[in-house]
């Protein structure tokens, strides 16, 4: 039902005007703001990948780059811990409180981790330092991820979700490739980086690297002062009146940027305003319950493939007989293929439906393993290829299926439901990190490929089972 203001205002007027705008219709230079904070946290999420070999020789007694690898698996298990639980507890806030201000307080914390893990001295701290960054990691990306979706054109949902993405691929590319630079020492390629710089008089490259990451989530934190609340937000806390001032704002520079709008249909659809908690409207409705059912056993199976790969691909091509710098210089090379998918969802993120994304990415992730193993460790170019496409295919699903989680779910619990389902499954990429990585060194290329692509596989099978959303209005998917 409408809610009715003086001014003949109505909700339904509202939403008819925000699903009438054909274009990013904020300043372009929020889609810049917006990606920093996620360009900061794929940059954390990557940052340890190269680093902790100088890390954990810096801060463990008696830790080498032999044994270095018995001592990652806690730093990164507790921080997707952290991720699990900021994001269950966080996110919500936002759904109570609003979008913006979260938005500044998930980056703060994250900027906090990322300065104390530079600073530690400890092995014990730096654990501490990793989880607490964790923490504001994981509300950040469902309150991002929300926000685009409430902000964005309806026919433009999953575009402006990849376009951010590829912000998300720069932070992951800068990572990995600042680890080799400050933390690996000069080798002559292909077998590493001849400019790296560690050395015996430079062992606290890794520092810099968490500095770095303090910075960016610096900059981000500034830079989101400037943005506005969702309408879509205010709605769903009856703030008509402050949704019609953002919407003008945003018509003002939809007219700007495509002439002369079309007139809002008002067919009377809204959404419920908030009358119990965010959890109350998904477990207490049938219908979003089910939908979390699908989403969590999807982004779960999946994360175990998709983790397996960002921390054991290096151990597939050592089982091939590639030394770690030449194995870890093939990674680094490898992310190019996380850009290009970025690029290419940006593209075609809201030409195909998005449950077909996920299967389509799992093919393609494939054949990039095809690839790797017909390379069987003699072949530095096909392995470079054969990792680009793998790193295409496992990524490449992500963005658009990020917008579609959000789209599952109404506005009085978009954030809330999106933590639930990305955050719990990614206690799959816990799965992948404790259970799976290890056993790769362990076995025949062709099993590992099996056995790490079959998540991936059972997670295709459940998205096709899922709802239909593209182009369709956020209010009528999720009322």
């Amino acid at each position: 039902m409408s809610t009715q203001l003086s001014e003949g205002l109505t909700a339904s007027s509202i939403y008819a005007r925000l699903d009438r705008l054909r274009v990013w219709a904020l300043p372009s230079l929020f889609v810049f703001v917006i990606g920093v904070g996620f360009m900061f946290t794929f940059y954390d999420i990557f940052d340890i990948n190269v680093s902790f070999i100088q890390t954990c020789s810096a801060l463990v007694p008696g830790c080498t780059p032999a044994n270095s690898n018995n001592y990652l698996g806690l730093p990164v298990v507790l921080n997707l811990a952290g991720y699990v639980v900021g994001t269950l507890i966080l996110s919500p806030l936002s759904d109570r409180v609003g979008r913006k201000h979260m938005l500044l307080v998930t980056m703060v914390i994250t900027g906090i981790g990322s300065l104390i893990t530079g600073m530690v001295d400890n092995y014990g701290w730096f654990v501490f330092g990793r989880v607490l960054t964790g923490v504001g990691i994981g509300a950040d990306l469902a309150i991002v991820n929300t926000y685009i979706g409430e902000v964005a054109p309806r026919h433009g949902r999953a575009k402006y979700t990849s376009l951010i993405f590829i912000m998300s691929a720069v932070g992951a590319f800068i990572g990995i490739w600042l680890g080799l630079l400050l933390t690996t020492p000069s080798t002559p390629f292909p077998m590493g980086l001849p400019f790296a710089m560690a050395g015996p008089h430079f062992t606290n490259g890794w520092r810099i690297m968490y500095f770095v990451g303090a910075l960016l989530a610096l900059v981000g934190i500034l830079l989101r002062f400037q943005l506005p609340e969702s309408p879509r937000w205010l709605l769903a806390q009856n703030r008509v009146q402050e949704a019609d001032e953002v919407v003008r704002g945003m018509e003002a520079i939809a007219h700007k940027k495509s002439g002369p709008l079309d007139h809002p249909v008002d067919d009377g659809i809204v959404e419920e305003v908030q009358k119990s908690t965010p959890y109350g409207a998904i477990f207490g409705n049938g219908r979003y319950l089910r939908r979390t059912v699908v989403l969590l056993l999807m982004w779960g199976f999946s994360y175990v493939t998709v983790y397996s790969y960002a921390a054991g691909f290096s151990s597939f091509l050592t089982s091939l007989k590639y030394a770690p710098p030449e194995a870890g210089l093939i990674t680094a090379l490898g992310v190019l293929g996380f850009i290009i998918c970025a690029l290419f969802a940006t593209w075609l993120g809201d030409h195909i439906e998005r449950k077909v994304w996920l299967p389509m990415g799992t093919v393609i992730t494939i054949i990039g393993g095809v690839i790797i193993a017909i390379g069987g460790g003699h072949s530095f170019i096909l392995e470079v290829i054969g990792a680009i496409v793998t790193f295409f295919g496992f990524n490449v699903w992500v963005p658009v299926t990020y917008a579609w989680s959000a789209e599952h779910y109404p506005a009085r619990a978009r954030t809330t439901g999106f933590a639930l389902v990305d955050g719990i499954g990614h206690l799959g990429g816990g799965i992948g990190v404790l259970v799976i990585a290890p056993l790769i060194p362990t076995m025949g290329i062709g099993t590992a490929l099996l056995l790490v692509n079959a998540f991936m596989v059972i997670g295709s099978i459940i998205a096709l089972t899922g709802i239909r959303t593209k182009g369709k209005k956020l209010e009528e998917i999720s009322p």
